[in-house]
């Protein structure tokens, strides 16, 4: 795994002259980000050794490097799911990518779906912490000491200082948000009434087929990380009806100016 991650980094490192300070993967529905870049430089994933290819249809395939408010970052314009039939090891080699890359700071977004009645379709949800149901973890195995500790600490695995500074934001922009608790899941079927309620007595306020196996490999490399969703569904037996693929994009796209605002903002604080 190491030297795969060194030979994807030494190829980058040939294409681009260029140190990203924060790591940025955007979620479904999310891309209006890259336009907030001054961009210096696109790389296809195809290109990339050892890179997976991402195989959803709202997802690109590209690592885009340039500036955000004066701030050198490196955004993956298309993330890579478990359900796709990737490992764990595949899903996350981005990140560790994005780590011996230079990035200090990892910022997450997603689109998920809410748990709790005084949500809407299109709020802002900020994840303070997760719970990993899916049936493995980027951990698994032989330890790579050079990546980091056997059995790292998960106590705060969103960092406490930038979740501080994102609620500022909003609050500073009047714009409505949650905070609370993210439950990952496998997918890519949307869950049943039955797995709402039992995701909503373990503890979570928001469901997704994502970021906690990114989340995982950071903190194991000692990042910082962030994460925000926008909520496409409310899960609630009240709210909950039938829904698809199209319906998530299309909400998701809709409230991305404010998930856009508030990255902007967040990547010039740090």
């Amino acid at each position: 795994m190491l030297n795969q991650i060194n030979e994807a980094v030494d190829f980058i490192q040939n294409e681009v002259n260029f140190k990203p300070e924060i790591g940025i993967i955007l979620g479904t529905g999310l891309g209006g980000l890259i336009n907030k870049i001054e961009i210096s430089h696109e790389i296809d994933y195809s290109k990339i050794p050892h890179f997976p290819l991402s195989t959803v249809e709202s997802h690109s395939g590209k690592l885009i490097f340039g500036t955000i408010k004066g701030k050198n970052v490196v955004v993956m314009q298309g993330r890579f799911h478990y359900y796709e039939g990737y490992d764990m090891s595949q899903v996350v080699f981005p990140v560790r990518v994005m780590k011996y890359l230079g990035i200090d700071k990892l910022f997450v977004s997603n689109a998920c779906g809410g748990l709790n009645n005084n949500m809407d379709a299109g709020d802002l949800f900020i994840i303070k912490d997760h719970i990993n149901l899916f049936p493995t973890n980027p951990l698994i195995g032989k330890n790579i000491d050079e990546l980091g500790p056997r059995f790292p600490d998960m106590m705060y695995p969103y960092d406490l200082d930038i979740v501080a500074q994102a609620e500022a934001i909003l609050n500073e922009n009047n714009t409505p948000y949650h905070k609370g608790v993210y439950a990952g899941l496998t997918g890519p079927m949307l869950e049943t009434p039955a797995e709402y309620k039992y995701l909503s007595i373990i503890g979570a306020d928001v469901v997704g087929m994502s970021t906690v196996p990114e989340i995982i490999a950071a903190k194991h490399m000692g990042i910082p990380c962030f994460a925000a969703s926008i909520i496409t569904d409310i899960c609630t037996p009240e709210k909950l009806k039938e829904v698809n693929l199209q319906e998530i994009i299309e909400t998701a796209m809709k409230a991305e100016p404010k998930l856009t605002a508030l990255f902007s903002e967040l990547i010039a604080r740090n």
